[in-house]
């Protein structure tokens, strides 16, 4: 294991709020750990199951400990990007979720696009896909192959 992203925790002052959020959105398996204020977050059931490949990996959601970010406060740690299918249609899903627009969905050449939303608690997260707005994958380009 050299380096490797293994685990995410997102923070919630109303944790139950975002169990609910994010299973809605992305279908996530969130499961409360014992009495702890603390939830087990399943993205990929291959993830840290010792099974390769997988899709991604798995966290955790806890309360959190202090007030919940600001609206237009910088980000204070770290965000997560969910590789989506679909950017614009999860986009409009988290805002009738309860998300609320931080960057409307935009290709990025070279990279996709994606789009950026604050979860019902504050929590900055982006929503990536490979393929543009106008079709164009950039997974199928001679540059992406070459990294």
């Amino acid at each position: 294991m050299a380096n490797l992203v293994v685990h995410f925790e997102i923070y919630g002052s109303e944790p139950e709020r975002l169990v609910e959020f994010y299973s809605a959105l992305f279908g996530w398996r969130i499961t409360r750990a014992g009495e702890m204020e603390y939830w087990l977050v399943e993205t990929d059931p291959a993830a840290g199951a010792g099974e390769a490949p997988s899709a991604g990996i798995n966290g955790g959601l806890a309360q959190r400990e202090g007030p919940r970010p600001e609206p237009g406060a910088p980000v204070n740690g770290c965000d997560l990007v969910v590789g989506v299918d679909d950017v614009d249609g999860m986009f409009a899903k988290s805002v009738e979720l309860g998300a609320t627009e931080a960057l409307p969905p935009a290709d990025m050449v070279g990279v996709g696009r994606i789009a950026y939303v604050n979860d019902p608690d504050g929590n900055l997260f982006g929503m990536l896909s490979p393929v543009l707005s106008d079709g164009t994958n950039v997974l199928d380009t001679p540059s992406a192959r070459s990294v």
